[in-house]
C-alpha cells in the first residue's frame, strides 16, 4: 500500500490517481485504505476524476454481505502521451494510453550527422505521420517525453552527452521542439525513462523501489524510490557507468579511468573482437562508429548461437556489469533489478545468468531477501515507453515528480 496521503496536501487528487492506476481495479473503500483518507474526501475526489475523465466505473466488486463495491479504474483512452528516444543508431517514437499500454510505434533513421533544424523538422513530420496513422487527435495528447543520453542540468535538460558534438553542444532541443510540434516537451536521460517506464507500464505500486540498468551505446542506471526516479544532488544519479571497477584499467572520456562504460559497454566488446582479425573477418566487422550498434548486435548474436569466442567477450562484458551491479545492490539494499535497453536484444539471456548468479551467490542482504533480476519485457522501446511514462507521471500524477530527490 501506498504511504499515508495528507488531506491538505495540493498532490492529493494526482495521489490517489497514483492508486487508481497502479491499483488496475479498485473501489472507493480500497482508496480510503490505501490513501489514509476519510470516505468523503475519496468520494469527491473520485467524482472529480471522473468528471474530467480519466476514471471510469467498470462495474461491482463481490458481494460481502452488504451493498456491492463499484469498482474504478484507469479511463486508459481518455488522454495519449509520445515518447521519443533520440539516438545516434535509429530514433523511437512511441503512443501510449494512461496506462502507458503501447497504442502505437514508428522507428525511423537516426540522428548521426543531421543539423538540429534538419532533425527538428523531420522529428515534427514524423510525429504528426504517426498520430494520423493512429487516428489521435493532437488535442488528446498530454505532451511529448524526450529520452537522451547525458548529464542533465538543474532545469532538467540534458545539455551534454552522446549529441554534444559540435552544432548540438548549446542547442536548446526542448525549446526548438515544442516551438515547431506544438507539444509540451519533457526532456529527461535515457536511463531514467527506462526506469520510469517499468514503474508505469508496469503498475508497479509506489512502495516498490527498484533499479533499471540500461545499456545502449552507453550504460547508465535509473533508480526509482517511493514512485519516482531518485535524482542526487544535481539530477545526475545512476550514472553507474563511471563507476570504478579497475583502477589499473582504461583512461575514460570523462576523465576517470577504469570506469564501467571502457570495459563492458558495446564499444569495448567490439574493440576487443576487433583484435581478433579472424573473428573481425568472419563476421563481417566494420569497426566504425557508425556501425558501432550494428557490429555490437552481429557479436551478441554469435554469442547466442553459441559462437564460443563471442561468448567469451560477452561474459567479459557480464561479468563486468554483475561487479558493478553488485555494488550498486549492497550500497542502496536493492531487492529488484531490471536489464533494458538495445545492449540487451540479442544476447540478454547471458548476461541474465552472469548477473543473476552473482548476486545470488554474493549479494550481501542475500541472508536476507533475495534480489530479483529481470529482463525487461518492453524491449528495445524501453526509452521511449519510459519518455512517455515521464509525461504522464509530470501531467498526470505531479506529485510523484515532486518527490524526487535532488
Amino acid at each position: 500500500m501506498a504511504a499515508t496521503i495528507g488531506p491538505s496536501s495540493e498532490n492529493t487528487r494526482s495521489a490517489v490517481l497514483d492508486l487508481i492506476r497502479s491499483g488496475g481495479v479498485v473501489s472507493r473503500v480500497d482508496l480510503v485504505e490505501a490513501s489514509g483518507l476519510t470516505a468523503p474526501s475519496i468520494t469527491r475526489i473520485v467524482k472529480v476524476l471522473i468528471d474530467d475523465g480519466l476514471v471510469i466505473e467498470t462495474g461491482f466488486g463481490d458481494s460481502t454481505g452488504g451493498k456491492r463495491r463499484t469498482l474504478l479504474e484507469l479511463n486508459a483512452s481518455a488522454r495519449y502521451a509520445i515518447g521519443l528516444s533520440l539516438d545516434d543508431a535509429r530514433l523511437t517514437y512511441v503512443v501510449t494510453d494512461l496506462a502507458g499500454n503501447l497504442v502505437g510505434r514508428l522507428v525511423a533513421e537516426g540522428v548521426r550527422d543531421a543539423t538540429p533544424a534538419v532533425l527538428i523538422s523531420r522529428i515534427t513530420e514524423e510525429l504528426h505521420t504517426l498520430l494520423t496513422q493512429l487516428d489521435v487527435k493532437t488535442s488528446d495528447v498530454v505532451g511529448l517525453g524526450l529520452a537522451r543520453a547525458g548529464l542533465r542540468d538543474r532545469e532538467g535538460g540534458v545539455p551534454r552527452g552522446a549529441l554534444a558534438a559540435g552544432v548540438w553542444g548549446d542547442f536548446e532541443v526542448r525549446e526548438a521542439l515544442e516551438a515547431s510540434s506544438g507539444f509540451t516537451v519533457v526532456v529527461e536521460n535515457d536511463a531514467a525513462c527506462a526506469a520510469l517506464g517499468e514503474f508505469w507500464t508496469g503498475r508497479l505500486p509506489a512502495t516498490k523501489d527498484f533499479a533499471t540498468l540500461y545499456m545502449a551505446t552507453g550504460i547508465g542506471c535509473g533508480i526509482v524510490i517511493g514512485g519516482s526516479v531518485y535524482g542526487g544532488a544535481s539530477l545526475n544519479a545512476g550514472e553507474i557507468g563511471h563507476m570504478i571497477v579497475d583502477v589499473n584499467g582504461p583512461d575514460c572520456w570523462c576523465g576517470s579511468r577504469g570506469c564501467l562504460e571502457m570495459l563492458a559497454a558495446p564499444r569495448s566488446v567490439v574493440k576487443r573482437a576487433m583484435a581478433d582479425t579472424d573473428l573481425a573477418t568472419a563476421l563481417s566487422l566494420t569497426g566504425t562508429e557508425a556501425e558501432l550498434r550494428t557490429d555490437f548486435a552481429v557479436i551478441a548474436r554469435a554469442g547466442a548461437q553459441g559462437d564460443p569466442r563471442c561468448v567469451a567477450l560477452v561474459e567479459e562484458s557480464a561479468n563486468y556489469l554483475a561487479a558493478a551491479l553488485l555494488s550498486l545492490t549492497n550500497l542502496i539494499d536493492l531487492d529488484q533489478l531490471y536489464l533494458a535497453g538495445p545492449g540487451f536484444a540479442d544476447a540478454g539471456s547471458i548476461y541474465y545468468r552472469i548477473i543473476r548468479s552473482r548476486l545470488e551467490s554474493f549479494a550481501f542482504q542475500r541472508a536476507v531477501h533475495s534480489v530479483t533480476v529481470e529482463l525487461s519485457e518492453v524491449g528495445l522501446e524501453s526509452a521511449a515507453l519510459g519518455a512517455a511514462a515521464v509525461v504522464l507521471q509530470s501531467e498526470l500524477t505531479p506529485h510523484r515528480k515532486a518527490a524526487v530527490s535532488t
